[in-house]
């Protein structure tokens, strides 16, 4: 008994038959209870559980407690496989964590997926030139020697195309912009779609625009898209110089605050240049917008500005002539009421004139101070679902009329949008009440239209709600 407790292998032996199944429960232990947490940490675990902790007991049986040679070819199998086993957790135990666990918006996460890559490459010919160097005594300083002078003439002849790529690998790290940002560059402006390791693929209006890495790591340019939520558009406008500013200022930031494509929750804001300028600053949800809202501003203003008599590039408007108010008069007369010869009497007291396509004639809880008569187009009315959502009531057409709450200073109960280009006869409310005082006839039509539209704005938005 004595001789055994003596013998060098024995306590080896006694170590792994006791040491092996209690890690193993250990380890397996801590995997369930990683991968109920659903931790990153669960597949080094099993490695070290499934792989390395039954080879590195085999290992030292064969080793210390057997006592074959170091040497011999079934140890340096089983340490071969060892080491590559232990690569591979060293491997998936530095990805898992340093970069899969990474919080948003750090250097980690950042990292672009090719330095990975080269790093796994790096560790995994360093720890290969490792296990054959010690355990198969291989010479590996001769090939890493041979590698290197290739690299220095690979890198001398292929200098342009290694320093692109080097400036596309630093712009990845860096990410200065993401995909899907909008950026502004001294050669194009788009949003982008693709970033690789040589050039960066940028959509613009005149088509995709391929600019490489190493230009755009060379200049400045803006990312339109950053910070979220501050993008912004400046349009300059002319107006007469005997227009008011504050008038101008007032109807340019009207228009501009009801543009679809407004950031929600900001304002506009409109400056005085001197002189006859003017600029407006549009907050926008995103830069994709800029276009449709550049567009847009600049032909509602269009129709404003020749509502409120101001002067858009400094140009006078000759639409509303008395004749041409004559004839819109005969084509609402039926709404009004009108006899023969009686539309003359409400030249003086009426006025034509036109709204733009897609622009908002009455906006739904206003008090109107007139009524509206449509000559030409179409007008949609609609109300705002609980969830803001557009509900449309019914669309408007020649001879029919808005505001009709005006009478009674009631707020309308629905929103009031231009289909098309829309030309309408405005009659302000006390001329309105002049002629329902003259035509009792006239007030029920407008009590019945008054009744009839909140009864439809009502089962509009009981039909979504269903």
């Amino acid at each position: 008994m004595t001789g055994l407790l003596d013998a060098p292998w024995f306590y080896w032996a006694v170590g792994v038959a006791i040491g092996f199944p209690v890690l193993l429960i250990l380890l397996t232990e801590l995997q369930n209870a990683l991968r109920r947490r659903g931790s990153v940490l669960t597949r080094p675990v099993y490695l070290l559980r499934a792989y390395i902790l039954p080879l590195g007991a085999l290992l030292l049986l064969l080793v210390q407690a057997i006592q074959v040679n170091g040497e011999a070819t079934p140890v340096r199998i089983v340490a071969t496989v060892f080491g590559f086993v232990v690569l591979v957790l060293l491997l998936s135990g530095l990805n898992a964590t340093l970069f899969q666990g990474a919080p948003e918006g750090t250097w980690r996460k950042r990292v672009p997926s090719i330095f990975l890559d080269v790093a796994r490459f790096a560790l995994i010919a360093v720890g290969v030139a490792l296990i054959f160097a010690y355990i198969w005594g291989a010479n590996v300083g001769g090939l890493f020697t041979a590698l290197g002078i290739s690299s220095i003439v690979l890198g001398l002849a292929l200098q342009n195309s290694v320093g692109q790529i080097i400036s596309g690998l630093l712009l990845l790290f860096e990410q200065p912009f993401r995909l899907g940002d909008w950026v502004d560059t001294a050669t194009a402006r788009g949003r982008v779609v693709e970033v690789n390791w040589r050039a960066t693929h940028i959509e613009t209006v005149a088509g995709l625009q391929i600019t490489p890495n190493s230009v755009l790591a060379g200049q400045s340019f803006t990312n339109l898209s950053r910070p979220e939520g501050a993008h912004v558009i400046t349009v300059q406008t002319v107006f007469a110089l005997n227009d008011p500013p504050d008038d101008v200022c007032e109807l340019l930031t009207r228009v501009a605050a009801t543009l679809p494509q407004l950031r929600p929750g900001v304002q506009p804001s409109t400056l005085p240049l001197g002189g006859t300028e003017y600029a407006t600053t549009i907050p926008l949800r995103s830069p994709a917008d800029d276009a449709a809202a550049r567009s847009t501003f600049l032909r509602w203003i269009w129709y404003a500005a020749r509502r409120a008599a101001l002067h858009l590039d400094e140009a006078d408007d000759d639409f509303a002539t008395e004749e041409r108010l004559t004839a819109s008069l005969r084509i609402v007369a039926p709404a009004l009421r009108l006899g023969p010869g009686e539309e003359s009497e409400l030249v003086a007291h009426a006025r034509l004139t036109r709204y733009a396509a897609e622009e908002t004639l009455q906006f739904a809880g206003e008090v109107p101070r007139r009524m509206s008569f449509i000559v030409n187009g179409n007008v949609k009315l609609f109300v705002a679902g609980d969830d803001g959502e557009v509900v449309p009531v019914r669309t408007l057409s020649r001879g029919d009329f808005i505001g009709q709450t005006a009478l009674t200073r009631e707020a309308v109960s629905a929103s009031a949008r231009a289909v098309d280009e829309v030309t309408v006869v405005q009659v302000d409310r006390e001329h309105v009440e002049e002629l329902v005082a003259r035509k009792p006839l006239l007030l029920q039509d407008i009590g019945r239209t008054i009744e009839d539209r909140r009864r439809s704005a009502r089962r509009a938005l009981a039909a979504v709600r269903d």
